[in-house]
C-alpha cells in the first residue's frame, strides 16, 4: 500500500485547516479542523486517481519524506507545516 505525504496548513484555529499532496500537483482536501481535513484526504486522492485515469494516466508513485525534504519546491513547507501519511488505496471494511 502507497504512503502520500500530506502538508497540512492550519493557520488560524477559527479557519478551515486545508491539505495538499506535493507529489500530486493540484490534489487538495480540507475541512472545518483537522480530524475533518484527514478524514476527507483519501476523498480527495480517490477523485484525483479518478481524473487521471479518465485521463489514460495513472497516480505518480509517492515519495518519501526524505525525498520531499531534499526538494527545494517543497522543503521549505515541511519546514513550518505538519504532515501526515494518507494511505493509497484506503483500507475498506472489506478489507480491514
Amino acid at each position: 500500500m502507497a504512503q502520500y505525504v500530506a502538508i497540512i496548513e492550519d493557520a488560524d484555529p477559527d479557519e478551515a485547516v486545508a491539505l495538499w499532496f506535493p507529489d500530486l500537483p493540484g490534489c487538495i482536501s480540507g475541512g472545518d479542523d483537522f480530524d475533518e481535513a484527514m478524514e476527507n484526504a483519501p476523498e480527495a486522492l480517490a477523485f484525483y486517481a479518478q481524473e487521471l485515469i479518465a485521463d489514460g494516466r495513472q497516480l505518480p508513485p509517492p515519495r518519501t519524506l526524505d525525498a520531499l525534504k531534499a526538494d527545494p519546491r517543497v522543503a521549505a513547507d515541511l519546514a513550518k507545516h505538519m504532515v501526515a501519511l494518507i494511505e493509497w488505496p484506503p483500507l475498506t471494511e472489506a478489507t480491514e
